[in-house]
Formats: C-alpha cells, structure tokens, sequence
C-alpha cells in the first residue's frame, strides 16, 4: 500500500482538528525572564507547553537553533522533545537547511532518520539540487523559505528577474513543479498578506506555514483569508503561546485557544 503523502496528512489533520495552528517551539531563557535557567527547567517548559496544547495544535515546530545553542546536552534535548510529542501530532523541524549533494543527504538523514521530523524548512536558494535529498520519501515534507516575515528580505525577495516576476514568484513557481510527491509547501510570513495572495495565486493547492504572528506584527485574518482559501494553511505562533501570561500551563492553553478560535472564525 502506498504511503499517504506528507500534503494529505496536514490537510486530513487539519479537518480533523478542526485547527491550523503550528506551535513554534523556541525555548529559551530570555523567554522564560531568567537569564539563568538551566537546561533542565527549558526542558520542562517544553513538555508543558506541549501538554498543554497537544489537542489544539495541527504541528509543533522546534526550533533547532534554541537546542543546538546548549550542544550535546541541546541535541538530547531535542531527541526527548521529539519522543515526548510522539507520532500522532506532525513535527516541523525549523533548520532552514540549504545545501546539496551529500551534505544535503546527511541533513536528511539527520533530520528525518535520527530526529524524526515530519518536516522540514529548507533554503531553496541552491535550487533542486538542495531539496531533491529531501523529497524522495512522499511521507516526509519540506516548507521553502519563499516570501519570509523578516524586513531585509524585500532586498532579496522581491528582486525582479528578468522575466519581470519577482524572485519569490519564481520560487513559489518551482515549488509547484519539484512538487511530484506530494510533500511540498511554502513559508510566507503574516506580516506581507499582500504576498500571500500573490504566492497563493501560483501555488493553488501547496501547503503554506505562514509565520509572524504576535511579536512581528503580522495579521491573522488577512493571513487565513489570503493564505486559506484551499484549507491548507498553518498559522505559526511561537512566543505568544510558549510565553504567554505567567508561563502557567493554564496561561498557555488558554492563549492557544484564543488564537485557535481566531483562525477558526477567519477561515
């Protein structure tokens, strides 16, 4: 029998939880005010946002920078977070990873072998020589990194080719056609609805992770109206929920249900 693809897998979820919410795990100490937590309380601010969440989150996305910061004892830390989550909620693995050949196949292997992510976020910037590694298996997805929520990438985003499309069009264009398996999608951030329409346009039916919501100032009903329109769109909220209130499970949860009941308005 054959593998269910990585799209159909997100968009079953999606419907099942009736949820686009992907919960973006950053942990760190600056977020929990106290520059001198050790690994062991991230470790247990963890496993509390995700106790508290679990049921309302289509994805956790870990963020390999905040655990790669602590070394050794970061990687270990990140191989208990991928057990704790478990296989029934879907994993993003955030290492924006670009690079091709054998060093490409080692990340996947890493990645997807070792660690177990889902998915992954990739630089397309190499073109498919750094995301063929990583699209061989349908059940395994990767989200490129097409119109980011950062203010410097209009510098490198938005430069006109010479076709006249801009470069965030021409990759949104790739992404359908090295879509083949079915485990393709797209990171366009909140605070640029303007281009989720237009990325949206050229990738119908290519999921989006549609990061920049809270602290960058991103808007969640234009970004669920634009992003959504195919039902395949997870909205990433990181700090707002991780952080949020008194760092209390309680504060947590109820933060992700007021964000889920938006997007469920919304969409």
């Amino acid at each position: 029998m054959a593998m269910e693809s990585f799209n159909k897998r997100l968009l079953d979820e999606i419907k099942i939880k009736n949820s686009h919410l992907c919960i973006g795990l950053d942990i760190n100490p600056e977020g929990l005010n106290n520059p001198n937590s050790s690994l062991e309380e991230l470790k247990s601010h963890t496993f509390k946002v995700i106790d508290a969440t679990r049921d309302l989150a289509v994805a956790f996305k870990p963020n390999l920078a905040f655990f790669e910061r602590w070394g050794s004892n970061g990687f270990k830390w990140l191989e208990e977070t991928m057990d704790y989550i478990g296989p029934e909620t879907i994993t993003i693995g955030d290492a924006k990873r670009g690079d091709i050949g054998n060093t490409a196949k080692q990340y996947a292997m890493s990645l997807f072998d070792h660690f177990g992510f889902d998915s992954i976020t990739l630089s397309p910037y190499l073109g498919y020589d750094s995301i063929g590694p990583f699209v061989l298996q349908s059940n395994k997805g990767v989200f490129l990194l097409c119109r980011t929520s950062n203010s410097s990438a209009k510098d490198v985003q938005d430069l006109r080719l010479s076709s006249n499309q801009l470069l965030f069009e021409q990759i949104a264009r790739l992404a359908v056609k090295w879509n083949k398996n079915d485990n393709i999608g797209l990171v366009v951030g909140a605070t640029m609805p303007e281009e989720i329409t237009r990325v949206r346009n050229i990738a119908h039916n290519l999921p989006m992770l549609i990061p920049g919501i809270g602290a960058q100032g991103g808007d969640l009903k234009k970004s669920m109206e634009y992003g959504n329109q195919n039902g395949i769109a997870i909205i990433n909220i990181s700090r707002g929920i991780s952080f949020a209130g008194d760092l209390s499970e309680i504060a947590i949860r109820d933060s992700a249900k007021q964000f889920l009941e938006q997007m469920r308005e919304y969409s």
